[in-house]
């Protein structure tokens, strides 16, 4: 990225997000149908480059399931509602209609509730009976405390996702999770995250990770800008973590760590952008949220809207736009980007001559803060 001088006293470098960025055709194009979208992470192979974020609002055990039997992976926050009560169900009905001016209040009474380890094997139990993969996410403060739960829970994919993960986190309070000795010692691939900058990222993937996410989750439901001034533009940080994840390759003697873009993914364009840039899936939440089987009927939030101390997160109304499959396979009824995903990465793909999700990441792009969203 290039540095500019913001004053005398201060550089900072210029970022783009995917809504100034745009996929530039190229001389050959492709029949959509000959295109293929599939990703394989470790052992498990996927119809479509895309997870599922773990947040209640757009995740439940039957979501997930119906996510995984789509072709996706669904990840459930195993810190969520959930895990904490044994029917969550009236109290996911009753979310909806919180008063704004109580909302975020009543979402930290909610998740005050302790984490029940029984509840966390039961979930994944159910998703394993689905027949799909079995993903949970934890965050880094849990991971110590539920790791043993969820690997026996028999998880396939381990998450570990926060708004700022760190190979080197500094604490005085408390033993900071060695994640490099953590995911030594697991038989399971693991994927954490979010980061936002190349050296960074280096160090996540020296940890042995089998992805890394690259954001901090904004996306619809998020307010860490505004509370705590802390913004990825999304574009330059997949290009500079896609850049680690290359020298890594050099590094480690060819073991390949996947990026994922974890934010700033809410139409169906910056899900091409995000694999244009160098991105091998995305991690999709408003989107899915939207879906009309989602658990949020209708509304979206994440697990920066309950913190104790400080929340950064609203619950926002994203209305539903049609079912789970018309979001991620179509058909489409709609031109503005909120159906299809899937489609639209094939035309993406097909339109500028590319047949995989790996040549795709080869795309010409150009900058273009003058273009619509």
């Amino acid at each position: 990225m290039a540095e500019v001088e913001i004053g005398r006293g201060k550089r900072g470098m210029q970022g783009y997000p995917f809504d100034d960025i745009a996929i530039v055709p190229s001389r050959r194009t492709r029949d959509p149908e000959e295109v293929s979208v599939t990703w394989q992470i470790d052992a498990y192979r996927f119809e479509m480059p895309v997870m599922a974020a773990p947040m209640d609002s757009a995740m439940s055990p039957a979501t997930a399931i119906a996510m995984g039997k789509l072709g996706g992976l669904g990840v459930l926050d195993l810190e969520g509602l959930w895990t904490r009560y044994a029917d969550p169900a009236p109290l996911l009905a009753e979310i909806p209609t919180l008063d704004p001016r109580i909302a975020n209040k009543r979402l930290q009474e909610l998740y005050s509730a302790p984490i029940q380890p029984e509840l966390v094997a039961q979930r994944l139990a159910e998703v394993r009976a689905g027949g799909v993969t079995v993903a949970g996410s934890l965050s880094p403060q849990r991971t110590q405390q539920l790791w043993k739960t969820v690997v026996d829970a028999g998880v396939d994919v381990f998450v570990i996702r926060g708004t700022t993960v760190s190979a080197e986190h500094v604490s005085g309070r408390a033993e900071p999770l060695n994640l490099k000795q953590f995911i030594y010692e697991l038989d399971v691939p693991v994927v954490v995250g979010g980061c936002a900058t190349y050296q960074a990222a280096l160090h996540l993937m020296r940890t042995g990770a089998a992805g890394v996410l690259v954001g901090f989750g904004g996306g619809a439901a998020h307010t860490t800008r505004t509370v705590l001034g802390v913004a990825v533009p999304m574009a330059s940080a997949v290009a500079d973590v896609a850049a680690a994840r290359r020298d890594y390759m050099d590094e480690s003697g060819g073991r390949y760590v996947h990026v994922i873009a974890d934010g700033g993914v809410g139409r169906s364009g910056d899900l091409t952008k995000a694999i244009a840039c160098g991105a091998d899936a995305v991690m999709m939440g408003s989107p899915l949220a939207k879906a009309v089987e989602a658990p949020g009927m209708g509304w979206h939030w994440g697990s920066e809207a309950h913190h104790p101390e400080l929340p950064r997160g609203l619950r926002v109304e994203v209305g539903t736009v049609g079912t789970l499959q018309e979001v991620l396979l179509g058909p489409s009824s709609s031109a503005d980007g909120s159906l299809n995903f899937i489609g639209a990465l094939r035309r993406a793909m097909a339109t500028t001559g590319y047949s995989d999700l790996k040549e795709f990441q080869r795309v010409e792009v150009a900058v273009a803060p003058y273009a619509p969203r």
